[in-house]
């Protein structure tokens, strides 16, 4: 009882530390496990949404057509991952914390379930991970989508090795049973994770994946070996802390400064200011690489230095700190904005090919002690923008003081080009979509409603290309050719079909299943012969729209019970059709007869029925010296006795007509 008190306790202790979200790895350091939105939909066709970290959000839409049964968001109260597991020790017990159940789209081999997570924004390149567990009667094939729209080779997944949650010795595990020793294995040739080599129902195993570049769309395609399978989807995020301090060169530490956090994606993730000091934090961002601080200087004041600086929170916490001065005449600024006046910031602006800087936030550049003189300004267009006339030059007079403001530098925005992909009127998400203008070629992916849009494209001719993604079929071309000009190009869109499959089973009337049965599936242009397993069972996936024959050909010492041909449509919603059975029984086999070994005899020879039967050798039921079987001979019999009756019959009469001729008072 003691013991089971310690457990409850140390559970207890366990769980406050996860809802505290504190694990001691670095002195700020903090781990979340994501939370769920609840599963909507029916069978075939399920929605939610993740989000797996807050600062900054990563958030993802899922859709699956996994089947229905014991599918969901779960607690987290039975099974879970301990601090003793591999990601437990990294991430922290998952304990109370929700994860997703899911299942094959239909309970046979040939029916795999493909579950999409798109991201709203692209992931952090760390700092993250995805757990998969409960895989052993099934297998999972795992397709990530860069934010280049190209698919992550093995090493880009970062699979970080296989375990078992329910293994004796793990620390904080669940109640489950499991052995050390199943674990899934993974083949980095076809990134799939299959269960144990029986395919037997276990619990436990599981393993873990940290993606090392930020993707856009995390795919699973998941396959039933046998039984009926579940599986498990887990993600967890760590999050680091940016301190710093910013300094006047004569004046000391700045409160009240402004600062502002921007990601990798460009984005300004935070805003905060600095307190008493001159001390400022950012607390809480996911453990990646690719952040900058940025910092802006008061009036009169500008950075030493660059006023934007790299941060990295991948292993440990970051620090950043800035220096101001005062601004030495002659001092050169503007704005940089776009054609309706808005700021654009992070935009290069150099003089005379030697002072570069970039503008803030507001759009805004600063170039101080600019010599006497004449000097060339040159604007450097971002992605996706375009220059009107370059900048005047610049003069700064002689024996002047007065700082020159240059009027706005003004880019126009190239336009936009989208459209959606969609299947049976539903769009289809973390679809690969390219645009290719002579060798330059973008990508783009599509979101959670199947739409994508390539923004800011610069004019010319553009060929569109999907990529048609796996389950599906293409309902359309798959390039469309356009021109980009002035004026954003809109409806680019493309038609996708679901893939449907088939499968059965081939018994005999017992309903024992028959093995090595052929079942021929056929469409107008052509035919493929699958053959039944030791269960009986066959299957076919991938079928395109049409209509399909199913025949089944008889082995040999088998008839077949019921029809031998069955038809199914398979529709652009891509229809799994199950029991498609077939029933076979024994054939009846009536032995052949032989044919007479001897001539019949001439009918105008009427037999001698005084003459005995023929005797000796092996008669095979037949009467001996006639060949004939006896009902045979016996049919003969009164057939020939008919006969002879017939001739004596028209001897008399013969005889009598003569003797009418001779008798007298005839002639």
């Amino acid at each position: 009882m003691r013991a089971r008190k310690s457990g409850i306790l140390a559970g207890a202790i366990i769980l406050v530390a996860v809802l505290v979200g504190a694990i001691p790895a670095a002195a700020a350091t903090t781990t979340a496990w994501a939370t769920w939105q609840p599963l909507t939909g029916t069978g075939g066709a399920f929605t939610t949404t993740v989000q797996v970290a807050d600062q900054p959000a990563v958030t993802a839409t899922m859709t699956s057509d996994s089947r229905a049964g014991q599918v969901g968001i779960i607690s987290g109260a039975t099974n879970w991952l301990a601090e003793g597991t591999p990601v437990g020790a990294k991430y922290g017990t998952s304990v109370g914390q929700q994860y997703l159940n899911l299942r094959p789209k239909a309970d046979s081999a040939t029916s795999p379930s493909t579950t999409t997570y798109s991201f709203a924004t692209p992931t952090p390149a760390s700092g993250w991970t995805f757990v998969l567990g409960d895989i052993d009667a099934d297998a999972v094939r795992i397709q990530a989508v860069g934010a280049n729209g190209q698919v992550l080779t093995a090493d880009e997944l970062g699979f970080n090795g296989g375990f078992n949650y329910c293994a004796p010795g793990i620390a904080g595990k669940p109640s489950c049973t499991g052995s050390a020793a199943d674990v899934p294995s993974w083949d980095p040739a076809t990134q799939t994770l299959t269960g144990n080599a029986a395919a037997a129902d276990t619990s436990g195993a599981a393993a873990w994946f940290e993606p090392s570049v930020p993707i856009t769309s995390l795919s699973l395609i998941f396959t039933r070996r046998s039984g009926f399978p579940v599986y498990q989807t887990w993600f967890a995020s760590i999050a680091r802390d940016i301190t710093g301090t910013v300094t006047d060169q004569a004046e000391g530490p700045l409160e009240g400064l402004a600062l502002s956090l921007i990601d990798g994606n460009g984005t300004v993730v935070g805003s905060t200011t600095t307190a008493a000091g001159g001390v400022y934090a950012f607390t809480g961002f996911v453990a990646t690489a690719g952040y900058s601080v940025r910092v802006t200087p008061p009036d009169g004041k500008i950075a030493v230095g660059t006023t934007a600086q790299p941060v990295d929170l991948t292993e440990d916490d970051a620090v950043a700190d800035f220096t101001v001065r005062d601004i030495v005449p002659v001092a050169v600024s503007g704005r940089v904005v776009d054609a309706d006046g808005q700021p654009i910031g992070g935009v290069t602006v150099t003089v005379d090919g030697v002072q570069t800087t970039t503008t803030d936030a507001d759009g805004g550049y600063l170039f101080d002690a600019v010599p006497i003189g004449p000097h060339s300004v040159l604007v450097t267009p971002p992605a996706g923008y375009s220059t009107a006339d370059p900048i005047e030059p610049l003069v700064v007079p002689e024996d002047s003081e007065v700082p020159i403001t240059i009027d706005d530098f003004v880019l126009f925005e190239n336009p936009d080009l989208s459209g959606t992909v969609r299947a049976v009127g539903t769009g289809v998400a973390g679809v690969t979509i390219t645009a290719a203008d002579g060798e330059d070629v973008v990508t783009a992916v599509t979101d959670a409603n199947g739409a994508y849009r390539f923004p800011r494209l610069p004019a010319g001719e553009y060929e569109i290309t999907m990529t048609t993604p796996g389950g599906f079929a293409a309902a359309g071309p798959v390039t469309r050719t356009e021109s980009v000009t002035t004026t954003d190009v809109a409806g680019v869109d493309f038609e996708l079909a679901r893939l449907g499959s088939v499968a059965g089973a081939v018994r005999d009337e017992d309903g024992a299943p028959v093995a090595g049965a052929t079942v021929t599936v056929g469409t107008g242009e052509g035919s493929q012969q699958l053959t039944t397993d030791a269960d009986g069972g066959y299957g076919l996936a991938g079928l395109v729209p049409g209509t399909y024959t199913l025949t089944i050909a008889a082995p040999a010492g088998t008839t077949i019970v019921g029809p031998a041909t069955l038809t199914v449509v398979v529709t652009a919603a891509g229809e799994t059709f199950v029991d498609q059975d077939f029933t076979l029984a024994a054939a009846v086999v009536v032995p052949p007869t032989d044919p007479p070994t001897t001539p019949p005899t001439d009918p105008t020879t009427p037999a001698d029925p005084t003459t005995p039967p023929a005797t000796g050798g092996a008669t095979d039921g037949r009467l001996p010296a006639t060949g004939l079987a006896p009902e045979t001979f016996a049919w003969a019999a009164v057939g020939g006795a008919v006969l002879v009756l017939g001739i004596t019959l028209l001897g008399i009469s013969r005889r009598r007509a003569r003797r009418d001729d001779d008798a007298p008072g005839r002639g």
